[in-house]
């Protein structure tokens, strides 16, 4: 594992904590890390110019929406 995917999460657990919270607070706290949409993008290798294309398409989108909000 690359050394920059080290990760310490720690949820303090009171005694009588219910488990199903604690794992709620966990999954949210590691959400807000985004590391989970870090390491899905390193899955495969996108070449910048299809990246750039994308974001283009999206801001596209995202005028076009604003546009009609207008």
């Amino acid at each position: 594992m690359h050394p920059n995917f080290e990760l310490m999460l720690s949820i303090p657990v009171k005694e009588g904590d219910n488990i199903e919270r604690a794992l709620k607070r966990f999954k949210k706290k590691f959400d807000r890390t985004k590391r989970m949409r870090e390491l899905r993008s390193r899955r495969e290798f996108v070449k910048p110019s299809v990246q750039n294309r994308e974001q283009m398409k999206k801001a596209v989108y995202k005028n076009g929406l604003n546009m009609k909000n207008e």
